[in-house]
C-alpha cells in the first residue's frame, strides 16, 4: 500500500488517496517542490469542495432490479461531501475522468434545473404515477443542499403533485422540510428512510466524516415521527467485522425515537471502493484489517464484491445468516415490524400556482 495508509491525502474527507479511475490510461502523481517541501506536507492538505453544473435533460430513473423496490428516481447531485468510505456509488465518478476517492467528495456535480424537469415530466400524459425515491444513490441531503436546495425544489413540486415520495439521507438537514414532509404524509405520500450503520461516533467521524452525527440522526427520526411521517431506519449498510454487533442497539434507539420500521444492507465494494475501503481500514483500525477482510469475504463467496442479483444486498453464507437472525430478532423485539405502503392515490397534475388539473 502507498504512504497515503499513513497520513491521509486530505483533511477532514472520507478517502485517504486519489487513485486514478478504471477507464484512465494515464496515472497523474503529484510532485514534491518547493510548494510542497516535504511528504507530510503534500498530506496535511485541505481540499475543498467544487460545484460542476450537470446539465442533464431528464431526472427521473427508472430501475428494475429485483433486489430493491425502487422503482423510479430523482438524484439531484452525483458525488457526495458525506465522504462515506463504503459508498457503492463512488466509482460513479471514474466515467467522468475523476477518480473514486477524493474527487468523489470534493468534485459534485449538482443538477438545478432538476425541479423544472421533474414538473415538466409530471405534467406528461406519459407519467403514471409512482412512489419517487429521493435519492437511491448519493445524499439529497449533503451538506451543499443546505445553501442550494435543490431537493426543496424538487420536494415543492411533489408536493404540488401529491406524488409519493420516498426519502433515504444520513442528514439531519432532512427536518428542514418537516412541512412539507409532514403534508404529504397526511395523504400518505411520504416516508423517510434514515440511514445509521453505528452509534459510535469516533467510528461516524472516520467512515462518515461529514454526515451527521448519530445522535442527530436519531434526533430527527424523532421530530420527523412525531410529526406524523413514518420513519425507517436503514442500517445502510452493515461492516462485517466492524459494526454489526451494534444492531440492536441501533434497532433499540431507533424505536426510542420513534421509527416505526427498520431494514439492512450487506456492505459490498465494487471496483475502486475496494482498495479505498483497504487502505481507509489499515490507516484507522490497523488490528481489525484480518478479521473485517476476512468477514467480507466470508458473506461474498471468498470475494469482496459479489454483484449478483439475489446475494449483492444482503450476502451468504453462515455469518451472512447469522447477521440477518440477529436483525430480524432484534427487529421484531423492538416492534419495527410496521409496513408503510405509499399510495398515488392523491396525485394531480398542476399546470401552475392558481390553476389545478385533475386526473385521478
Amino acid at each position: 500500500m502507498s504512504s497515503s495508509v499513513y497520513k491521509p491525502l486530505a483533511r477532514g474527507r472520507g478517502s485517504l488517496d486519489n487513485p486514478t479511475g478504471r477507464f484512465e490510461k494515464l496515472s497523474i502523481v503529484p510532485e514534491i517542490d518547493d510548494d510542497f517541501p516535504d511528504e507530510d506536507a503534500l498530506h496535511e492538505q485541505q481540499v475543498k469542495t467544487s460545484v460542476y453544473l450537470d446539465s442533464s435533460k431528464a431526472i427521473i430513473a427508472t430501475n428494475d432490479s429485483p433486489d430493491n423496490c425502487i422503482e423510479a428516481s430523482v438524484n439531484p447531485y452525483r458525488g457526495c461531501e458525506h465522504g462515506c468510505i463504503y459508498c457503492y456509488a463512488r466509482p460513479g465518478h471514474e466515467y467522468f475522468g475523476l477518480s473514486a476517492g477524493i474527487d468523489f467528495e470534493t468534485k459534485i456535480f449538482a443538477k438545478p434545473d432538476a425541479p423544472a424537469l421533474l414538473r415538466d415530466k409530471l405534467l406528461s400524459r406519459s407519467w403514471k404515477p409512482k412512489v419517487i425515491t429521493m435519492s437511491g444513490v448519493t445524499d439529497p441531503y449533503q451538506p451543499l443542499e443546505s445553501t442550494m436546495k435543490i431537493t426543496l425544489g424538487c420536494l415543492e413540486v411533489l408536493r404540488d403533485f401529491r406524488n409519493p415520495v420516498a426519502i433515504i439521507t444520513k442528514n439531519h438537514l432532512v427536518t428542514r422540510d418537516l412541512e412539507i414532509l409532514k403534508e404529504m404524509a397526511s395523504y400518505n405520500a411520504a416516508i423517510v428512510n434514515i440511514s445509521i450503520t453505528t452509534l459510535e461516533g469516533k467510528l461516524s467521524r472516520n467512515m462518515e466524516p461529514r454526515a451527521s452525527a448519530p445522535h442527530l440522526r436519531l434526533r430527527a427520526v424523532e421530530t420527523l415521527s412525531k410529526a406524523g411521517i413514518p420513519v425507517n431506519v436503514m442500517i445502510g449498510p452493515v461492516l462485517p467485522g466492524l459494526t454489526e454487533q451494534e444492531i440492536p442497539s441501533i434497532l433499540e434507539n431507533a424505536s426510542s425515537a420513534g421509527a416505526c420500521s427498520a431494514g439492512y444492507t450487506m456492505m459490498r465494494l465494487p471496483h475502486a471502493v475496494k482498495d479505498i475501503f483497504q487502505t481507509w481500514l489499515a490507516k484507522h483500525y490497523p488490528d481489525r484489517v484480518n478479521k473485517v477482510i476476512n468477514r467480507i469475504k466470508e458473506v461474498r463467496g471468498g470475494k469482496l464484491n459479489d454483484a449478483r442479483f439475489g446475494t449483492r444486498m444482503r450476502g451468504e453464507g453462515f455469518y451472512a445468516d447469522q447477521i440477518e437472525q440477529i436483525f430480524d430478532l432484534s427487529r421484531k423485539r423492538f416492534g419495527l415490524t410496521k409496513k408503510t405502503e405509499l399510495s398515488t392515490n392523491s396525485f394531480r397534475r398542476v399546470e401552475n400556482k392558481t390553476q389545478l388539473q385533475f386526473s385521478f
